[in-house]
């Protein structure tokens, strides 16, 4: 007997709906990885979403190491993290350079020693360059580089064998709607972002055999106060504008908190990605479906951003609060400036 058309249409419906149903048994397999008692090392954790996540690690009675390069900020998230539940001996900071492999292998040695062995390994770090493509240079793609790619790649190499010998663990890759969509005026952080996207599923495809779930994180933007802390170049007041006004949109962003628990529950199931935010996950299947025309599109919009900057500074980075304008302290921006003060950003 020939298949129809709908016959066929049938066979293709219940074959997705085996794989769904596959797919759900797997996940309730694996079971829920709680965070209590465990030790937990994340990188980026002194402000924004990084100290987000650790007051929640915290709070769940997990043992927390945080590292940033800023020792005040540090010793800021610390005090803040010991009222959410830490003690003493159950938070520590450290103060290091991440795109130093040698640091990053010191690090995990160190954690290890005095909390035990990582369990749970957030790799948070991350930097923002923006400008037009005309202003930057090779220095801002391989800072971006050694944050978001190599940073993440020695911290997973440190904690694997011992994931391994115990046969389980949880990584979770901080990544970006950047790693998925190339956004124009942020070109650097996004094909750095593209690169830990590929590192963290290469990294799951062959890990997950050995009990170690890894977890690729895209949010959209979200209201953590990082915006001031990002790095500008071109017209600087211009760039830090639209950034931080775009940032701070209501029904475009996330709030810090709801990200962080998203994160957490995804890791705890040992999903392989989330993107966070309607709108992230929108722009991300249309450019999965129509990858030329979200590229052709966001050229249209690249046309209503700053121009090349052509003073003598335009090359030059400023961070964001060296950039403020009217504009950027005005209620348009609240939101955030809200966050950066509670989440220790300022």
């Amino acid at each position: 007997m020939k298949p129809t058309s709908r016959t066929s249409s049938w066979v293709w419906a219940a074959s997705l709906g085996l794989a769904a149903l596959a797919t759900t048994v797997w996940r309730n397999r694996r079971g829920s990885y709680e965070l209590t008692g465990r030790t937990v090392l994340i990188t980026g954790g002194s402000r924004g979403l990084g100290l987000v996540l650790a007051r929640r690690a915290v709070a769940e009675g997990a043992r927390v190491a945080i590292c940033a390069r800023d020792e005040q900020e540090l010793a800021r998230a610390r005090q803040d993290l010991l009222t959410y539940g830490g003690t003493e001996k159950s938070v520590l900071t450290f103060s290091r350079d991440l795109t130093d492999g040698n640091e990053v292998r010191a690090l995990v040695a160190e954690v290890e020693s005095q909390l035990g062995p990582v369990e749970v390994l957030v790799n948070n770090a991350g930097i923002i360059i923006g400008g037009p493509l005309e202003n930057m240079d090779a220095r801002d793609f391989e800072d971006a580089m050694n944050t978001h790619f190599w940073a993440p790649f020695h911290a997973m190499q440190a904690v694997l064998p011992g994931m391994r010998l115990r046969g389980e663990g949880r990584i979770i890759n901080i990544s970006s709607l950047g790693g998925k969509v190339a956004i124009p005026h942020l070109t650097a952080y996004s094909a750095s972002k593209f690169a830990l996207v590929g590192l963290s599923e290469g990294f799951r495809a062959e890990l997950s055999q050995f009990g170690i779930y890894v977890t690729t994180v895209c949010p959209g933007l979200l209201r953590t106060g990082s915006a001031q802390n990002a790095d500008v170049k071109g017209q600087h007041e211009k760039e830090y504008a639209w950034f931080s006004v775009a940032d701070a949109l209501p029904g475009f962003t996330m709030s810090a908190e709801q990200a962080a628990r998203r994160i957490w529950n995804a890791a705890r199931r040992g999903d392989g990605e989330l993107i966070l935010s309607l709108p992230a996950k929108l722009l991300a299947g249309f450019h999965g479906l129509l990858p030329g025309t979200t590229v052709d599109v966001l050229a249209w919009v690249n046309r209503a951003l700053p121009a090349t900057g052509e003073s003598a500074a335009a090359n030059e980075r400023r961070k964001g609060y060296e950039s403020e304008t009217p504009i950027t302290r005005s209620f348009l921006t609240k939101p955030n400036r809200d966050e950066a003060a509670r989440n220790n950003e300022g």
